[in-house]
C-alpha cells in the first residue's frame, strides 16, 4: 500500500480554452484566459514533475540494506578519524616549526 496517493483529478477543458480572444478595442490586448490556460499548464506540469519523482524514487532507486549503510557509516567514520588525525599532526608540526623559528629570532 502505498504512503502517498499520487491519483490526481486534473480537468481538462479543452483546445478552445488555450485559444486568445481579441477584443475590438485597441487598448484591451488579451483576456485572463489565456494566463489562466499558461498557469494551469504550469501547474499540470508541476503536478506531473512530482508525479514522476514520487514514482522515480518508489520503484527505480535501488536504496541500501541496513547492513550495507551500516558498513558504509563506519566507512565514513573510519575516514574521517584519519583525515582529523592527519590535519591534527601537521597543524602540530606546523605549530612546534613555528615555536623553533620564534626562538631562533
Amino acid at each position: 500500500m502505498p504512503i502517498f496517493n499520487y491519483q490526481f483529478s486534473v480537468k481538462y477543458t479543452g483546445v478552445a480554452q488555450l485559444v486568445e480572444h481579441r477584443s475590438p478595442k485597441p487598448s484591451v490586448v488579451s483576456s485572463s484566459l489565456t494566463s489562466r490556460a499558461n498557469s494551469s499548464n504550469k501547474m499540470n506540469k508541476v503536478i506531473n514533475y512530482i508525479k514522476e519523482s514520487y514514482t522515480e524514487l518508489v520503484h527505480k532507486v535501488s536504496w541500501p540494506t541496513r547492513k550495507e549503510l551500516a558498513n558504509s557509516a563506519v566507512v565514513v567514520l573510519v575516514a574521517s578519524v584519519i583525515i582529523a588525525s592527519v590535519v591534527w599532526l601537521m597543524d602540530k608540526g606546523f605549530e612546534n616549526l613555528m615555536k623553533t623559528i620564534y626562538k631562533m629570532l
